[in-house]
């Protein structure tokens, strides 16, 4: 880089702060100890001259860091760096890939030749418009080279040595906005998005599933050999889909009907292999799940006879010459091989439970097969009969239009005087004739054909009122099953109570007599009474209203009235006592067992 200089050491020095080399008028250099790692501003890179684009002007320096800026001589003018006090000189916002700077300030005898000389260090320039008003616009090739031009804003130019108010200004260098520059970024904008669009496609192709393989036309040398691959139970998923798309795309008629059907045949029989395959699938499955069971019942023996070791090694005979140590590691032990065996043993009986179920889903399913099965012959018949119904519909339509182009036919033979016209008068009355019979007998047929079907309708309504009556009955019985338990169990307890309340009797000091006399169970239907009451409030601690006590009681014996219970009731006041709950419009009478508080009492 060779450029007249009229003052060496302040080019000198301009070039020690950009970190640069100096060099001379014929390329040596001016310092020969510079060393080009090293530079008087802190903070700016090294630059080498190698660098592309490289001229006077560094790059954009950080706002936040210092610049001292140095004088500048150029061939024609010289240029004064502005006073570093001063705030730096305001730009406007950057247009999108801006290539031109506005540059404002020239001296009135300013030529372009003087603006080339300046700004061309800073990079190639395309083109320069300048103005009569001492402005001009610099377009540069590169959007970097912008950065350097903006650099000189500031500056104070002077031609030469003169010191006329016309030889001098002061730079204003800005972005400016230029349709050439915008066009040129657009266009770079649209060339990515393209190159981002060819890249996504070429990924999106990369990860798409390969397409199936396409199905061969049908020929008979296909036909066999398809129906070969039906018959191998590897190949046979490949053939059906094969066959499937053949019969879609319209290849079966009078010609290949028997190929077909040969083929549709060969599917059929797979059938009775794959329902072969599940009944060994569900043997298969039930042996496990019985080597499941008896594994696991093993399991809980052993657990079983673990725990029994725990418990005898925790009685005193030996648990006495342990240590607290070994005490505290058995009893952990124990606890936790009781809840393991606890979690197995749930997990058996829960396998068991499902078995019952199942069991009795098959006895429910069992009875509902045959009314299903009923119920299904019973709509296919209908769908029939619909589709007989809807082909004499269009038997019927194709009649009358026939009818229609007859006349049609009639008027225009009537129309024309032919020698012949008597015997096609009569020829259209005889088909007119047949025409309307066999139109008779075909709404005939429609209008029984419409009473089978309602018919059939009502059957199936009466299937399914039979089906919801039979679910009914067998809710019923199940309810019934789980009331007579309850029952049974109840009555127990009454007979354990009533057992309970004998031996207190027997053991009482006062005789028998008396208490026989003084008794206020007249009956021993009234002590069977109080018995189930007594239990059946037992079971219910808050309490029962005598409507839902008369309720259960009904169950038993018809004849209960609600009157005499209520009596016998007050008359045991140590068994029983009422009180009232509820608040405001909610309150009721309810009956109470307090039998065991009355025994202490008495």
């Amino acid at each position: 880089m060779t450029l007249p200089m009229s003052d060496p050491t302040a080019w000198a020095t301009a070039m020690n702060n950009l970190g640069m080399a100096p060099l001379g008028i014929a390329g040596q250099p001016i310092l020969p100890d510079f060393d080009p790692a090293l530079g008087m501003m802190t903070g700016i890179p090294p630059i080498t001259p190698m660098m592309p684009g490289l001229g006077i002007v560094p790059p954009p320096i950080p706002p936040d860091m210092p610049v001292v800026k140095e004088i500048i001589h150029c061939k024609s003018c010289t240029l004064f760096p502005p006073n570093p006090n001063l705030p730096p000189p305001a730009t406007r916002e950057r247009p999108p890939g801006c290539k031109t700077v506005f540059v404002g300030g020239l001296p009135e005898n300013g030529t372009e030749q003087i603006i080339v000389e300046v700004f061309e260090q800073c990079g190639e320039i395309i083109a320069i418009r300048k103005s009569k008003k001492n402005f001009c616009h610099i377009r540069f090739a590169e959007e970097y080279m912008v950065d350097k031009a903006l650099y000189l804003s500031g500056y104070r130019i002077r031609l030469g040595s003169s010191t006329d108010k016309k030889d001098t200004g002061r730079l204003h260098v800005d972005f400016a906005q230029a349709r050439d520059d915008l066009y040129e970024w657009e266009c770079k904008q649209r060339m990515l998005a393209r190159e981002e669009r060819h890249r996504r496609r070429m990924e999106e192709e990369r990860l798409r599933p390969p397409s199936p393989p396409p199905v061969v036309h049908y020929s008979d040398h296909e036909c066999s050999v398809v129906a070969e691959k039906l018959k191998d139970d590897s190949k046979f998923s490949e053939a059906v889909q094969t066959l499937l798309t053949w019969i879609e795309r319209g290849e079966v008629n009078r010609r290949s009907a028997n190929n077909f059907y040969s083929m549709i045949q060969s599917a059929n029989s797979h059938v009775r292999r794959l329902v072969n395959e599940k009944a060994t699938h569900e043997k298969d499955m039930e042996e496990a799940k019985e080597k499941f069971k008896q594994a696991l019942s093993g399991i809980l023996i052993q657990f079983e006879q673990i725990v029994a070791v725990y418990h005898s090694a925790s009685k005193q005979k030996a648990w006495d010459h342990f240590t607290k140590a070994q005490r505290k590691n058995i009893s952990v032990w124990c606890k936790q091989a009781e809840e393991i065996r606890n979690i197995h043993n749930d997990e058996l009986m829960g396998i068991r439970r499902e078995e019952e179920m199942e069991m009795s889903d098959d006895e429910i399913e069992e009875t509902t097969e045959t009314k299903e099965t009923e119920e299904s012959a019973l709509v296919s018949q209908a769908e029939a009969l619909k589709e007989e119904n809807d082909s004499l519909r269009w038997q019927l339509d194709a009649y009358r239009n026939e009818v229609e182009l007859l006349k049609q036919e009639q008027g225009k033979a009537l129309r024309e005087d032919d020698p012949n016209k008597e015997q096609q008068l009569k020829l259209l009355q005889q088909a007119l004739q047949g025409m309307q019979q066999h139109l008779l007998k075909v709404q005939e047929e429609y209008k029984r054909k419409e009473a089978e079907l309602e018919k059939i309708k009502d059957d199936k309504l009466q299937v399914e009122k039979m089906l919801e009556n039979l679910k009914e009955k067998i809710y019923r019985e199940m309810t019934a099953k789980e009331d007579r338990k309850r029952e049974l169990t109840d009555y127990q307890k009454n007979e354990n109570c009533a057992s309970r309340m004998c031996a207190s009797s027997q053991d009482s000091d006062y005789p028998l007599e008396k208490t026989l006399n003084s008794s206020p169970i007249k009956s021993e239907r009234e002590a069977l009474l109080v018995g189930i009451i007594s239990t059946f409030l037992h079971v219910h601690p808050f309490g029962a209203s005598i409507e839902y006590i008369c309720s259960y009681l009904h169950r038993l014996d018809n004849k209960i009235c609600t009157s005499d219970v209520e009596c016998l009731m007050s008359r045991l006041q140590h068994t029983f006592k009422q009180e009232m709950t509820g608040v405001g419009a909610s309150l009721e009478k309810r009956w109470k067992f307090c039998g065991f508080e009355g025994l202490k009492l008495t």
